[in-house]
Protein backbone atom coordinates (compact mmCIF):
# COMPACT_ATOMS: atom_id res chain seq x y z
CA UNK A 1 0.00 0.00 0.00
CA UNK A 2 1.21 3.64 -1.29
CA UNK A 3 2.11 5.88 1.91
CA UNK A 4 -0.04 9.07 1.49
CA UNK A 5 0.19 11.61 3.96
CA UNK A 6 -3.26 13.41 4.85
CA UNK A 7 -3.76 17.06 4.72
CA UNK A 8 -6.89 19.33 4.26
CA UNK A 9 -8.00 20.01 0.14
CA UNK A 10 -10.77 20.91 -1.66
CA UNK A 11 -13.11 18.45 -3.71
CA UNK A 12 -11.18 19.10 -7.04
CA UNK A 13 -7.59 18.27 -5.25
CA UNK A 14 -8.75 15.42 -3.07
CA UNK A 15 -10.32 13.65 -6.36
CA UNK A 16 -6.78 14.46 -7.88
CA UNK A 17 -4.98 13.17 -5.02
CA UNK A 18 -6.86 9.64 -5.32
CA UNK A 19 -6.49 8.98 -9.14
CA UNK A 20 -3.18 9.77 -8.33
CA UNK A 21 -2.51 7.31 -5.13
CA UNK A 22 -4.52 4.68 -7.32
CA UNK A 23 -2.28 4.98 -10.29
CA UNK A 24 0.86 5.14 -7.75
CA UNK A 25 -0.24 1.98 -6.42
CA UNK A 26 -0.46 0.14 -9.54
CA UNK A 27 3.15 1.10 -10.85
CA UNK A 28 4.37 0.16 -7.28
CA UNK A 29 3.17 -3.17 -7.83
CA UNK A 30 4.28 -3.34 -11.44
CA UNK A 31 8.04 -2.25 -9.92
CA UNK A 32 7.58 -5.00 -7.30
CA UNK A 33 7.23 -7.21 -10.45
CA UNK A 34 10.29 -5.40 -12.23
CA UNK A 35 12.78 -5.65 -9.40
CA UNK A 36 11.70 -9.36 -8.94
CA UNK A 37 12.68 -9.97 -12.02
CA UNK A 38 15.60 -8.67 -12.46
CA UNK A 39 16.94 -10.03 -9.13
CA UNK A 40 16.34 -13.29 -10.62
CA UNK A 41 19.50 -12.45 -13.12
CA UNK A 42 21.71 -9.95 -11.17
CA UNK A 43 22.70 -11.00 -7.65
CA UNK A 44 23.90 -9.04 -4.88
CA UNK A 45 23.31 -5.83 -6.64
CA UNK A 46 20.23 -4.55 -4.47
CA UNK A 47 21.40 -0.71 -4.47
CA UNK A 48 22.79 -0.33 -8.17
CA UNK A 49 19.72 -1.98 -9.17
CA UNK A 50 17.76 0.89 -7.30
CA UNK A 51 19.84 3.48 -8.94
CA UNK A 52 19.61 2.15 -12.27
CA UNK A 53 15.63 2.06 -12.15
CA UNK A 54 15.29 5.62 -10.34
CA UNK A 55 17.58 7.04 -13.26
CA UNK A 56 14.74 5.00 -16.02
CA UNK A 57 12.07 6.13 -14.21
CA UNK A 58 13.40 9.69 -13.80
CA UNK A 59 13.81 9.46 -17.68
CA UNK A 60 17.74 9.82 -17.51
CA UNK A 61 20.93 8.44 -18.34
CA UNK A 62 23.35 6.56 -15.97
CA UNK A 63 27.01 5.96 -16.24
CA UNK A 64 27.78 2.41 -14.55
CA UNK A 65 31.74 2.88 -12.95
CA UNK A 66 33.26 -0.42 -11.78
CA UNK A 67 36.10 -3.21 -12.07
CA UNK A 68 35.32 -5.91 -14.91
CA UNK A 69 33.47 -8.52 -14.30
CA UNK A 70 30.59 -7.30 -12.01
CA UNK A 71 27.87 -7.92 -14.26
CA UNK A 72 27.85 -4.12 -15.77
CA UNK A 73 26.46 -5.29 -19.28
CA UNK A 74 24.09 -8.08 -18.26
CA UNK A 75 22.73 -5.35 -15.82
CA UNK A 76 21.58 -3.43 -19.04
CA UNK A 77 20.65 -6.37 -21.23
CA UNK A 78 18.51 -6.99 -17.93
CA UNK A 79 16.72 -3.73 -17.95
CA UNK A 80 15.74 -3.56 -21.58
CA UNK A 81 14.35 -6.95 -21.46
CA UNK A 82 12.40 -6.57 -18.14
CA UNK A 83 11.38 -2.98 -19.22
CA UNK A 84 9.89 -3.97 -22.45
CA UNK A 85 12.24 -1.78 -24.16
CA UNK A 86 14.27 -1.70 -27.19
CA UNK A 87 17.89 -2.04 -26.68
CA UNK A 88 20.86 -1.75 -28.02
CA UNK A 89 24.66 -2.13 -27.61
CA UNK A 90 27.53 -0.29 -28.87
CA UNK A 91 31.18 -1.44 -27.93
CA UNK A 92 33.15 2.06 -28.01
CA UNK A 93 36.64 2.09 -29.06
CA UNK A 94 39.26 4.20 -30.17
CA UNK A 95 38.54 4.10 -34.06
CA UNK A 96 34.65 4.40 -33.06
CA UNK A 97 33.47 6.80 -35.79
CA UNK A 98 30.18 9.45 -34.61
CA UNK A 99 28.80 8.21 -38.16
CA UNK A 100 28.61 4.61 -36.73
CA UNK A 101 26.81 5.49 -33.65
CA UNK A 102 24.52 8.49 -35.42
CA UNK A 103 23.62 6.97 -38.51
CA UNK A 104 24.79 8.29 -41.90
CA UNK A 105 23.60 9.69 -45.44
CA UNK A 106 24.22 7.64 -48.68
CA UNK A 107 23.76 8.97 -52.00
CA UNK A 108 21.19 6.52 -54.23
CA UNK A 109 20.29 6.45 -57.86
CA UNK A 110 17.00 4.86 -58.65
CA UNK A 111 15.94 3.34 -62.23
CA UNK A 112 15.36 6.49 -63.62
CA UNK A 113 18.91 8.17 -63.07
CA UNK A 114 17.69 10.49 -60.16
CA UNK A 115 19.85 10.55 -57.14
CA UNK A 116 19.06 11.52 -53.37
CA UNK A 117 20.61 11.27 -50.10
CA UNK A 118 19.24 8.72 -47.98
CA UNK A 119 19.47 8.28 -44.11
CA UNK A 120 21.01 5.23 -42.52
CA UNK A 121 19.70 5.26 -38.97
CA UNK A 122 22.79 4.32 -36.40
CA UNK A 123 22.33 2.19 -33.09
CA UNK A 124 21.43 5.59 -31.00
CA UNK A 125 18.12 5.04 -32.89
CA UNK A 126 16.68 2.38 -30.10
CA UNK A 127 15.21 3.39 -26.69
CA UNK A 128 17.84 2.29 -24.19
CA UNK A 129 21.48 2.06 -25.42
CA UNK A 130 24.18 0.74 -23.80
CA UNK A 131 27.88 2.42 -24.33
CA UNK A 132 30.21 -0.18 -23.21
CA UNK A 133 33.13 1.26 -21.93
CA UNK A 134 32.55 4.49 -23.57
CA UNK A 135 35.65 6.14 -22.02
CA UNK A 136 37.63 4.19 -24.68
CA UNK A 137 36.10 6.35 -27.86
CA UNK A 138 37.70 9.55 -28.77
CA UNK A 139 36.55 12.85 -27.67
CA UNK A 140 34.99 13.10 -31.13
CA UNK A 141 33.06 10.60 -30.77
CA UNK A 142 31.69 10.62 -27.21
CA UNK A 143 30.34 14.11 -28.09
CA UNK A 144 28.09 12.67 -30.69
CA UNK A 145 26.04 11.72 -27.61
CA UNK A 146 25.67 15.23 -26.13
CA UNK A 147 22.83 16.31 -28.41
CA UNK A 148 20.92 12.72 -28.47
CA UNK A 149 21.56 12.25 -24.35
CA UNK A 150 20.20 16.25 -23.78
CA UNK A 151 17.44 16.95 -26.65
CA UNK A 152 16.48 13.00 -27.77
CA UNK A 153 17.23 14.13 -31.49
CA UNK A 154 20.61 14.23 -33.37
CA UNK A 155 21.20 16.09 -36.48
CA UNK A 156 22.87 14.75 -39.65
CA UNK A 157 23.27 16.20 -42.84
CA UNK A 158 21.82 19.42 -41.58
CA UNK A 159 18.12 17.30 -40.92
CA UNK A 160 17.20 16.93 -37.02
CA UNK A 161 16.19 13.21 -36.58
CA UNK A 162 13.69 12.36 -33.52
CA UNK A 163 14.71 9.35 -31.24
CA UNK A 164 12.62 7.20 -29.67
CA UNK A 165 10.73 7.80 -26.79
CA UNK A 166 11.69 6.69 -24.28
CA UNK A 167 15.65 7.12 -24.85
CA UNK A 168 18.39 6.27 -22.24
CA UNK A 169 21.73 5.85 -22.50
CA UNK A 170 23.65 3.55 -20.14
CA UNK A 171 27.38 3.81 -19.95
CA UNK A 172 29.76 1.63 -18.53
CA UNK A 173 33.22 2.79 -17.62
CA UNK A 174 35.92 0.33 -16.17
CA UNK A 175 37.90 2.83 -13.35
CA UNK A 176 41.35 0.69 -13.02
CA UNK A 177 42.23 0.38 -16.72
CA UNK A 178 43.27 3.37 -17.97
CA UNK A 179 45.70 3.08 -20.71
CA UNK A 180 44.28 3.66 -24.25
CA UNK A 181 41.02 5.97 -22.80
CA UNK A 182 40.01 9.12 -22.49
CA UNK A 183 38.50 10.96 -19.73
CA UNK A 184 34.49 12.33 -20.21
CA UNK A 185 34.54 15.95 -20.84
CA UNK A 186 32.50 17.61 -17.81
CA UNK A 187 30.16 18.54 -20.22
CA UNK A 188 29.31 15.26 -20.99
CA UNK A 189 29.29 13.68 -17.65
CA UNK A 190 26.83 16.61 -16.55
CA UNK A 191 24.51 15.08 -18.98
CA UNK A 192 24.69 11.61 -16.69
CA UNK A 193 21.63 11.79 -13.98
CA UNK A 194 23.68 9.11 -11.84
CA UNK A 195 27.09 7.85 -11.53
CA UNK A 196 26.33 4.53 -9.96
CA UNK A 197 29.26 2.85 -8.56
CA UNK A 198 28.97 -1.49 -9.11
CA UNK A 199 30.66 -2.96 -6.02
CA UNK A 200 31.90 -6.07 -5.15
CA UNK A 201 29.11 -8.87 -4.28
CA UNK A 202 29.06 -10.18 -0.77
CA UNK A 203 29.79 -13.40 -0.43
CA UNK A 204 26.41 -15.03 0.15
CA UNK A 205 25.57 -13.32 -3.52
CA UNK A 206 28.55 -14.46 -5.12
CA UNK A 207 27.78 -17.83 -4.17
CA UNK A 208 24.08 -17.93 -5.31
CA UNK A 209 25.12 -16.25 -8.47
CA UNK A 210 27.95 -18.90 -9.15
CA UNK A 211 25.63 -21.72 -8.58
CA UNK A 212 23.03 -20.39 -10.54
CA UNK A 213 24.76 -19.40 -13.73
CA UNK A 214 27.52 -22.52 -14.19
CA UNK A 215 24.35 -25.13 -14.03
CA UNK A 216 23.19 -27.09 -17.00
CA UNK A 217 20.73 -23.92 -17.44
CA UNK A 218 20.44 -20.33 -16.74
CA UNK A 219 17.62 -17.70 -15.99
CA UNK A 220 16.62 -15.55 -18.62
CA UNK A 221 14.80 -12.10 -17.68
CA UNK A 222 11.35 -11.91 -18.97
CA UNK A 223 9.04 -8.87 -19.72
CA UNK A 224 7.21 -7.49 -16.75
CA UNK A 225 6.58 -3.72 -18.35
CA UNK A 226 5.53 -2.34 -21.53
CA UNK A 227 7.09 0.74 -23.07
CA UNK A 228 3.82 2.55 -22.84
CA UNK A 229 3.09 1.30 -19.18
CA UNK A 230 7.20 3.05 -18.36
CA UNK A 231 6.25 6.28 -20.86
CA UNK A 232 3.46 6.39 -17.91
CA UNK A 233 5.10 5.77 -14.93
CA UNK A 234 8.24 8.79 -15.95
CA UNK A 235 4.97 10.86 -16.19
CA UNK A 236 3.62 9.80 -13.29
CA UNK A 237 6.75 10.56 -11.84
CA UNK A 238 7.12 14.38 -12.70
CA UNK A 239 3.26 14.58 -10.87
CA UNK A 240 4.67 13.50 -7.14
CA UNK A 241 4.37 16.20 -5.12
CA UNK A 242 7.60 17.54 -3.14
CA UNK A 243 7.30 19.02 0.47
CA UNK A 244 8.87 22.30 1.22
CA UNK A 245 11.52 20.83 3.46
CA UNK A 246 12.62 18.72 0.42
CA UNK A 247 12.86 20.64 -1.73
CA UNK A 248 14.81 23.23 0.31
CA UNK A 249 17.36 20.89 1.52
CA UNK A 250 17.66 20.35 -2.58
CA UNK A 251 18.60 23.44 -3.17
CA UNK A 252 20.82 23.84 0.07
CA UNK A 253 22.80 20.48 -0.96
CA UNK A 254 23.47 21.67 -4.82
CA UNK A 255 24.39 25.43 -3.39
CA UNK A 256 26.21 24.25 -0.71
CA UNK A 257 28.52 22.45 -3.50
CA UNK A 258 29.71 24.90 -5.51
CA UNK A 259 32.29 27.15 -4.00
CA UNK A 260 30.92 30.33 -5.01
CA UNK A 261 27.41 29.10 -3.20
CA UNK A 262 28.75 28.21 0.40
CA UNK A 263 29.99 30.10 3.31
CA UNK A 264 32.11 27.02 4.49
CA UNK A 265 35.72 28.45 4.02
CA UNK A 266 36.44 24.90 4.72
CA UNK A 267 34.47 23.68 1.87
CA UNK A 268 35.14 26.83 -0.50
CA UNK A 269 39.09 25.97 -0.51
CA UNK A 270 38.21 21.76 -1.09
CA UNK A 271 36.15 22.49 -4.13
CA UNK A 272 37.65 23.36 -7.35
CA UNK A 273 34.37 23.86 -9.16
CA UNK A 274 30.65 22.54 -8.46
CA UNK A 275 27.41 21.52 -9.70
CA UNK A 276 25.13 23.29 -12.14
CA UNK A 277 21.25 23.44 -11.72
CA UNK A 278 20.99 20.66 -13.81
CA UNK A 279 22.03 18.72 -10.47
CA UNK A 280 19.27 19.78 -8.77
CA UNK A 281 16.40 18.95 -11.38
CA UNK A 282 18.23 15.28 -11.21
CA UNK A 283 18.10 15.39 -7.64
CA UNK A 284 14.44 16.76 -7.68
CA UNK A 285 13.40 13.72 -10.23
CA UNK A 286 15.78 11.21 -8.86
CA UNK A 287 14.03 11.09 -4.85
CA UNK A 288 10.55 11.38 -6.94
CA UNK A 289 11.36 7.89 -8.49
CA UNK A 290 13.04 6.53 -5.30
CA UNK A 291 10.07 7.19 -3.41
CA UNK A 292 7.24 5.55 -5.66
CA UNK A 293 10.41 2.42 -5.94
CA UNK A 294 9.84 2.37 -1.93
CA UNK A 295 6.21 2.65 -1.77
CA UNK A 296 6.02 6.49 -1.00
CA UNK A 297 3.88 8.81 -3.00
CA UNK A 298 6.58 11.65 -1.58
CA UNK A 299 10.25 11.79 -0.88
CA UNK A 300 11.70 12.61 2.20
CA UNK A 301 14.88 13.99 3.46
CA UNK A 302 16.23 10.27 3.41
CA UNK A 303 15.84 10.19 -0.43
CA UNK A 304 18.02 13.44 -1.32
CA UNK A 305 20.98 12.24 1.27
CA UNK A 306 20.87 8.07 -0.37
CA UNK A 307 21.03 10.32 -3.96
CA UNK A 308 23.83 12.74 -2.92
CA UNK A 309 26.20 10.64 -4.22
CA UNK A 310 25.55 9.36 -7.41
CA UNK A 311 23.71 12.91 -8.53
CA UNK A 312 27.14 14.86 -7.41
CA UNK A 313 30.05 12.95 -7.84
CA UNK A 314 31.01 13.46 -11.44
CA UNK A 315 29.41 17.10 -11.11
CA UNK A 316 31.96 18.35 -8.70
CA UNK A 317 35.70 18.42 -8.26
CA UNK A 318 38.37 18.67 -5.26
CA UNK A 319 40.91 21.21 -5.70
CA UNK A 320 44.44 20.66 -5.97
CA UNK A 321 45.08 21.43 -2.41
CA UNK A 322 42.24 19.28 -0.87
CA UNK A 323 43.36 16.71 -2.70
CA UNK A 324 47.23 16.93 -1.71
CA UNK A 325 45.51 16.38 2.00
CA UNK A 326 43.91 13.38 1.04
CA UNK A 327 40.66 14.94 1.35
CA UNK A 328 38.07 12.41 -1.06
CA UNK A 329 35.38 13.73 -2.83
CA UNK A 330 33.13 11.17 -1.58
CA UNK A 331 33.93 11.76 1.90
CA UNK A 332 32.53 15.69 1.51
CA UNK A 333 29.45 15.02 -0.13
CA UNK A 334 28.66 12.58 3.21
CA UNK A 335 29.31 15.57 5.12
CA UNK A 336 27.34 17.92 3.09
CA UNK A 337 24.58 15.43 2.60
CA UNK A 338 24.57 14.64 6.56
CA UNK A 339 24.20 18.60 7.34
CA UNK A 340 20.77 19.09 5.09
CA UNK A 341 17.53 19.32 6.99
Amino acid sequence: MIEVATAPQNANSAALSVATVAEAEALAARLARVRAGIGRIIFGQDEVIEQALVAILSGGHALLVGVPGLGKTKLVETLGTVLGLDARRVQFTPDLMPADILGSEVLEEDADGRRAFRFLPGPVFCQLLMADEINRASPRTQSALLQAMQEHRVAVGGTLHPLPAPFHVLATQNPIEQEGTYPLPEAQLDRFMLEIEVPYPDLDSERAMLLATTGATEARAEAALTTAELLAAQALIRRIPVGEKVLEAILALVRGARPEGTTNEAVKRALAWGPGPRAAQALMLAARARAVLDGRLSPSLDDVRALAQPVLRHRMALSFTARADGLRLPDLIASLAADIG
